[in-house]
Order: C-alpha cells, then sequence, then structure tokens
C-alpha cells in the first residue's frame, strides 16, 4: 500500500525503495500493472494482485499437496469401504448361525428345516459374497 502511494504521488525514489523489497514473483505483476497506467487509466485493474502475471509458488504447492491429499482421502474411503464390507459380511455369518441356532428350538420340523435353509442361505450368500471381496495382506 506504501509503494501505491509513493507511485500515485510520483514519490520514484521512495516507490524504487518498496519495489526493491517486493518478492520475485510480485514484480511481474507489478510490471504489468503500471504498464495498463493505473493511475490515468480507469479501466485498469484495481491492483497488481488482479494481474494475471501474480502467480505465487506456494499457489502450486498447495495444488499439488491437494491432490495428493485427495488421492490418500480416495485410498481411505476405499479402505473404510472394504472393512464396512467385512463387517457386514461378519454380521451376516452371525445371523445364519442365529437360524441355524433358533432352527433347533423349533418343534416342528417344518419350521425347523425352512429356518435352517434361511441360515444356509445366508451363510452360502455371505461365503459367495465375500470370497469376491478384494484383499489386502500386509506384514
Amino acid at each position: 500500500m506504501q509503494w501505491v502511494n509513493a507511485y500515485a504521488l510520483g514519490q520514484e525514489r521512495l516507490a524504487t525503495f518498496y519495489v526493491r523489497r517486493f518478492r520475485d514473483e510480485f514484480k511481474p505483476a507489478v510490471n504489468a500493472w503500471v504498464a495498463t497506467k493505473p493511475v490515468r487509466n480507469p479501466h485498469a485493474p484495481l491492483t497488481p494482485f488482479a494481474m494475471p502475471q501474480y502467480k505465487l509458488a506456494a499457489s502450486r504447492d498447495a495444488a499439488r499437496l491437494e491432490a495428493e491429499a485427495e488421492a490418500w482421502s480416495a485410498k481411505g474411503r476405499t479402505d473404510v469401504q472394504r472393512a464396512t464390507n467385512y463387517v457386514l459380511g461378519v454380521v451376516l455369518f452371525a445371523a445364519s448361525l442365529f437360524f441355524a441356532g433358533m432352527s433347533a428350538k423349533l418343534r416342528t420340523s417344518r419350521l425347523r428345516v425352512a429356518l435352517l435353509s434361511v441360515g444356509v442361505a445366508m451363510f452360502v450368500g455371505a461365503a459367495v459374497w465375500l470370497a469376491t471381496q478384494p484383499t489386502s495382506i500386509s506384514v
């Protein structure tokens, strides 16, 4: 802001003092902004920060790190979904054991066979489903 004031007031020595302290990545934007004659040109951008030449090195690093974080986040989501699938498999196996155990308590053989069939169907379905799930073995 002090540089803008010095530039607008025509205090070249003070403006040069400030310009020498600008970061290297900011100088091209300032030079391009000054070329638009902002003091006399009402259509010039309001600040050098609005110029397309203003590119922060940290922005490139931030974009790279954000992409890396998104890749890790996607891997985490995949791992969480895989873990959830295995927990569901355990629940299905427990439910099949419940139906098999309850079938032994029933008095009529028809109900016993029906409940045992439900338990076996759940067990086989869960076993086939879990067998098709991806595995990750790491030591």
